[in-house]
């Protein structure tokens, strides 16, 4: 009876709140409150998550319900994991670039082949890289366009686009790449964007659909649906904005289908800590 009861006020409880377009999937566990990374994985029927800087360096698989069920120790530091994307092998990438002050001199992603999944701790390589265009560490406030969020794996490479810290210009991300192997990179950059100037515009999280035709870029209001590219300049072809009607502190984004993604954002002021659906 007691259970009964709890569901029915979950359900109203659930009922009464508004997530704007977002449709609510699960309530993430509290071993997720602060999730900076979502990514379905080919050859794994799970969803799987990171937290970033400050916790453990976990990643969590979970189940469509939002339950964990695989949990795997990471033998790597979480200096800032800030985005999570795979290849068509199931390999994992963590992209550990956070880089708030603009100071880091050791970003990396750190690479998790499938086969470690299955393990409780995973052996990893790593990929370490700069940017070309960064001579100070941290450059003056003016120029601060060197902290990261959000990539994904296309080709064989690798794609980071940064998140802006310069005030009157948060909607600034500047596209770089990198291979997609082990070793020591330069990062190649491609190209930059701007949208709005507010710090709501911040680029927290990115993906690729499937079949390569859509990019999205997740802020805490909205999502970038860019369309018709040239090669990979995401940035050359259209740009759609979509509207989420709510705003919370989203940190990933990842494609269920090519035209269905899947959102979290972190527990923060008494909400968020969700998984979310929404179809483009």
């Amino acid at each position: 009876m007691k259970n009964v009861l709890f569901i029915f006020v979950f359900t109203i409880f659930v009922g009464c709140q508004n997530f704007g377009q977002l449709r609510l999937l699960a309530d993430l566990p509290k071993k997720l409150e602060e999730v900076s990374g979502i990514e379905i994985v080919p050859n794994s029927s799970l969803i799987w998550m990171i937290n970033d800087s400050g916790n453990k360096p976990e990643l969590y698989g979970l189940n469509k319900r939002g339950k964990i069920k695989k949990e795997i120790n990471i033998i790597a530091k979480n200096h800032d994991w800030e985005d999570l994307t795979s290849d068509e092998n199931g390999t994992i990438y963590i992209g550990d670039f956070g880089n708030n002050d603009n100071s880091r001199k050791n970003l990396s992603i750190i690479i998790v082949e499938q086969n470690e999944l299955d393990e409780k701790n995973a052996e990893v390589d790593e990929i370490e890289f700069e940017y070309p265009d960064q001579n100070q560490f941290p450059p003056k406030k003016a120029k601060r366009y060197f902290d990261a969020e959000a990539f994904f794996y296309f080709k064989s490479y690798l794609y980071i686009f940064t998140k802006s810290r310069v005030k009157d210009n948060f909607g600034k991300t500047t596209l770089y790449k990198v291979p997609a192997q082990k070793g020591e990179f330069v990062a190649e950059k491609v190209a930059e964007f701007e949208s709005c100037a507010a710090m709501e515009c911040w680029i927290t999280s990115a993906d690729i659909s499937t079949d390569g035709k859509k990019v999205v870029l997740l802020s805490q209001k909205s999502i970038l649906v860019f369309t018709d590219f040239k090669a990979d300049n995401f940035f050359s072809g259209k740009v759609k904005v979509v509207d989420l009607e709510h705003v919370s502190q989203k940190e990933s984004i990842t494609f269920k289908d090519n035209n269905t993604v899947l959102i979290t954002d972190e527990r923060a002021y008494g909400a968020g800590g969700n998984l979310y659906e929404i179809k483009l």
